[in-house]
């Protein structure tokens, strides 16, 4: 038998009997360029002939199925081939290797008889990947190479596949700073598999290499470091400079010549340390990794930065990275800044909804500023809000365009004619939700400013998602709002896609205390529950839920010292029309102050005790003016309280009952992006509570001569709240993820007072400063507010700050005000757990008085925080804080500092 060699140009064919083999081979080492030729040469005096082919059979295969490969080979029972010369061997080899599975290929003639031809395709499988190891690297790299390199076991390696995964774990490393990493491979066949290979992957990573410096040139009205500072991911390392004076040769090799030495992107000749010492500086930077994709990135950035400060001209003429002598990358940039340009004329044309004044008014460019392309196009259309094209959407001009166009260079200034295209008012036509897979779309629907029919407004739009993310429901970074125009009849459809995420809430607790008994908490609150639902068991899990209404159960022990039952339910809009909050509570608690005492023998009653019996109505009404961001919230309220031998206050009011009647109003505006961590917008709060005023109406009643019980059956006051939050946020997020520094500052007050001073004011409603609201054991009614820093305290001198009981009669204060700075910053705003630190400055003080108020006498107190946000569990807080006035001399920060945690909420 003869074989046949169409790769080669010189293969000889030789023509025998019936007995001929003709073979052609194709190895791994060929290029992927080069692919198989057939040849069609006749040699010695044989004479092409065709044959009809009387059988195909395939050798050498263990996992391919045969029938195929003869049919991907071209070549069929029946076919009429010629041969010697005949092309279609070429071909068939050429369609085989083509599938990147063999590593050979021949065709062999096994037979001739009567006219016909027998063939057989002969195959050498590649060896498959059994398993692939990377040596050299952490586990944690290897996990995440494994997923990056796309290997799989069972697959055919190929050449292209191992240099496929070398390409990936290099630009890995590069990405970590690791520029000269070097990977090789090596395959191990496995004994226990037949045609199966092992692949190992050898990683020598190498030191990181850091960028040393950068040397910039030509720039002369932007400085060095303004430049730097816009390579925010090519940062250098250290800095030298040397003496001006030596004639410089610019660096186009990686590599420097052994007689030179660079500054500034150039090279200078070599002199010793010690002459170069009068002119050496040294100045040592952050350590930074060089990646080469962010310095690709870095150099778009600095001619952008050009384009914004007027030089709209400026290129950069040639750039390169170079090996240090320390083995890291020196840089080398070469500006060509160009002339500065100027705004000069802006006009504007096709505008028929707004004059040329407005417009200009809007876009906020005048003659002589500073030439910005950005600038000019951010305030023509921009996300932000502000721009000419915001003006125009939020009457329905989705369709709006604005094209400027300069229409005049006059030496250093640019004239520019703005041209504008109105188009159509747009009417939404259909408004579409995605996502909500638990939440009951009238829920959504309901908060939506977009509304069919009425005309497309982007800052209705934009207030919409804001509301959608203020439910609480849903994660505030993946709302989606898409409108999607339709052109051909000046409608627009607008797509909300909602991504669900966990906000019910469980507080669970649990002890043995010996004498005291079971002591814990169980509580558990459904944000999201669906009453009308609540026959229906199909709707339960574990509740029914969907409509958007809060239903909040606890129960509280302190073993035979403390407990008390909380229920409450809100209904967000009352009716499903309007936006109508209606809430109801309840609470109840008990506490024995003796039951501590009892433990160690000291009670003097075992069946003392206060008793509290509350509940609460409210309704509340979004306003319309002056917007429609205020809430007024009526609500009625009832509390009693039963005291028996319970001499704590030390006002000769230990035992008795006393109803508190009252109606409170609340005036609210909120116009933060979100709930859990907001980046702008503010929050204000003005509250009154009122008592009826019993004194007024017995105007000559003395009730110095009644007791304090008998003043106390219906107390009466008159109490007032302002609290004040704004957030800003100082930075603009990069990127997608939405991380800034956010600023809050926050101011508080509050006052409660007499109607008529003949009455006395009771210990019930006051407030009460300092903790962290966790630890002040206060059921009592009172307002806590917490300061960090510090322990609860019951002067108003900032000095006297001594961490003990509280002492017996004490009343409270009847004034407060209180003031914070936070510096925040997300470590994590996934919804599943959100994770915040905040560094703080807080001053605050309580006072018995008026006579006894100075807004300026405060505690003040800094310190360092972190939030966590866990749906199961709500807000989990830890803040260590050091209160100025508690330092004392000689003692350090022993006495001041103060660890202090919450849960659930955050304190006043």
């Amino acid at each position: 038998m003869k074989k046949l060699f169409p790769k080669s140009l010189l293969a000889i064919v030789l023509c025998c009997s019936a007995a001929t083999r003709v073979s052609a081979q194709v190895r791994d080492t060929i290029p992927a360029a080069d692919q198989p030729v057939g040849l069609n040469l006749p040699v010695g005096n044989a004479q092409p002939q065709q044959y009809e082919i009387a059988d195909i059979t395939v050798s050498g295969t263990q996992y391919l199925d045969k029938s195929l490969l003869i049919s991907l080979s071209g070549l069929n029972v029946g076919d009429k081939v010629v041969y010697p010369g005949g092309d279609q061997f070429a071909k068939a080899i050429q369609a085989l290797w083509g599938q990147h599975l063999f590593a050979n290929v021949a065709i062999y003639v096994l037979k001739i008889e009567d006219g016909k031809i027998w063939l057989e395709i002969e195959l050498v499988e590649r060896p498959r990947l059994n398993n692939f190891i990377f040596r050299g690297v952490k586990k944690s790299d290897a996990e995440e190479l494994s997923k990056k390199a796309g290997l799989r076991k069972g697959s055919v390696v190929t050449e292209a596949m191992k240099q496929n995964a070398i390409g990936i774990i290099t630009k890995h490393y590069a990405d970590k700073g690791f520029g000269n990493a070097t990977v090789t491979v090596t395959e191990r066949a496995d004994t226990a598999q037949v045609n199966a290979t092992n692949v190992v992957f050898t990683v020598i990573k190498g030191g990181k290499v850091k960028v040393n410096d950068i040397y910039i040139v030509g720039n002369e009205d932007i400085s060095d470091s303004r430049i730097k500072k816009k390579m925010k991911g090519t940062k250098e390392h250290s800095r030298f400079t040397i003496h001006p004076d030596s004639e410089p040769v610019w660096v186009d090799s990686l590599e420097q010549p052994q007689n030179y030495w660079s500054t500034f992107g150039f090279l200078y000749p070599s002199r010793t340390m010690e002459a170069l010492d009068p002119y050496f500086r040294f100045k040592l930077f952050s350590s930074a990794k060089f990646n080469e994709g962010k310095y690709t990135e870095d150099k778009e950035k600095v001619i952008a930065y050009y384009n914004t400060q007027g030089f709209r001209d400026a290129v950069l003429v040639r750039d390169t990275t170079y090996k240090s002598r320390n083995g890291g990358v020196n840089v080398s940039l070469q500006v060509s800044e160009g002339k500065k340009y100027y705004f000069g004329n802006i006009t504007w044309k096709g505008n028929s909804r707004y004059t040329d004044s407005l417009l200009g008014k809007v876009l906020g460019i005048k003659p002589g500023d500073v030439y910005n392309q950005e600038i000019l196009q951010k305030r023509l259309l921009s996300s932000e809000g502000g721009d000419v094209g915001g003006l125009y959407m939020d009457y329905g001009y989705l369709f709006f365009r604005a094209d400027p166009v300069e229409i005049g260079i006059r030496g250093d200034t640019i004239d520019y004619e703005v041209r504008i295209s109105e188009g159509p008012q747009a009417t939404i036509k259909e408004v579409r939700i995605a996502g909500n897979e638990k939440t009951n779309e009238h829920v959504i629907r309901r908060e939506l400013r977009t509304l069919p029919g009425e005309k497309f407004s982007r800052t209705d739009l934009i207030r919409s998602n804001r509301e959608i993310a203020n439910l609480g429901f849903f994660n505030p970074e993946k709302i989606g709002m898409v409108p999607v125009p339709n052109i051909q009849d000046g409608t627009v459809d607008i797509d909300y896609t909602v991504e669900e995420k966990a906000n019910d809430q469980l507080e669970l607790s649990a002890g043995w205390g010996g004498y005291i008994g079971l002591t814990g908490t169980l509580g558990v609150t459904f944000n999201n529950f669906s009453l009308r639902n609540i026959f229906n068991k199909q709707t339960w899990d574990p509740l029914p839920s969907g409509d958007g209404q809060k239903l909040s159960v606890r129960v509280s022990s302190n073993g035979k010292a403390y407990r008390s039952y909380n229920f409450s339910f809100t209904e967000p809009w009352l009716g499903g029309k309007k936006r109508n909050q209606f809430s109801v509570s309840f609470y109840n608690s008990y506490q024995n102050p003796y039951a501590y005492a009892a433990l160690y023998g000291t009670a003097s009653s075992s069946n003392a005790y206060f008793k509290v019996l509350g509940a609460s109505v409210s309704l509340g009404k979004q306003l319309k003016w002056p917007d429609d961001y205020f809430t007024l919230i009526y609500s009625v309220n009832y509390q009693q309280y039963k005291l028996k031998n319970y001499d704590y206050f030390n006002i000769g009011f230990a035992n008795g009952t006393s109803n508190n009647v009252n109606i409170k109003l609340t005036l609210s505006r909120s116009s933060v992006d979100q709930q859990i961590f907001p980046r702008n917008g503010s929050n204000f709060l003005l509250s009154g509570q009122f008592t009826p005023p019993y004194s007024v109406f017995n105007p000559s009643k003395d009730y110095k001569l009644e007791s304090v019980a008998s003043q106390f059956n219906f107390i009466e006051y008159q109490k007032y709240r302002f609290n004040a939050e704004w957030y800003v946020p100082l930075s603009r997020p990069h990127g997608t993820d939405n991380k800034t520094f956010v600023l809050k500052v926050a101011a508080k007050f509050g006052y409660i007072g007499r109607y008529d001073n003949r009455t006395t004011l009771s210990p019930f409603g006051r407030f009460e400063l300092g903790g962290d609201g966790l630890s002040n054991f206060a059921i009592y009614d009172r307002d806590i507010i917490s300061q960090r820093g510090y322990p609860v305290y019951y002067t108003s001198d900032p000095k006297s700050n001594v961490e003990n009981s509280q002492p017996r009669g004490y009343e409270g204060f009847t004034i407060f005000n209180k003031y914070i700075m936070e510096l925040r910053y997300p470590f994590s705003l996934n919804p599943s757990s959100t994770i915040f630190g905040l560094a703080f400055l807080e001053a605050a003080n309580g006072y018995r008085d008026v006579q006894d108020y100075n807004p300026f006498r405060l505690r003040r107190s800094a310190g360092l925080g972190m939030r966590f946000y866990l749906p199961m569990f709500g807000l989990l807080g830890f803040d260590y804080g050091i209160g100025f006035d508690r330092l004392q001399s000689g003692n350090g920060l022993k006495d001041a500092a103060k660890f202090t945690f919450m849960l659930g909420f955050e304190p006043e």
